[in-house]
């Protein structure tokens, strides 16, 4: 496999896990995420974002988050988000010490 297949076949790998993750299961918290995997759509946002900085595009944290979530992310969680629960504050909390 040459690099550009590659490249193209990992984009799509990631377009796909982004329509999972915003499409199919928007009910799955990022908190839940974050306590499971180590990671979430704004961790996802966030290495979006870095990896356009990098590459000399100027883009903030809500910018890229606005790429990743297809919105501002206050509407998401207006539309998505829903109160942690202590059982998943408390796991954040040790996983994150």
């Amino acid at each position: 496999m040459n690099d550009q297949t590659r490249t193209e076949i990992e984009a799509a790998a990631f377009r796909r896990l982004r329509k999972h993750l915003l499409e199919d299961r928007p009910d799955v918290q990022n908190i839940d995420m974050m306590n499971l995997t180590g990671f979430c759509r704004n961790c996802l946002s966030r290495w979006y974002q870095e990896a356009a900085n990098e590459r000399g595009i100027d883009m903030s944290k809500e910018d890229g988050r606005e790429v990743f979530y297809g919105m501002p992310f206050a509407e998401w969680k207006a539309q998505h988000q829903t109160e942690a629960s202590p059982d998943a504050q408390e796991a954040f909390k040790k996983s994150h010490d």
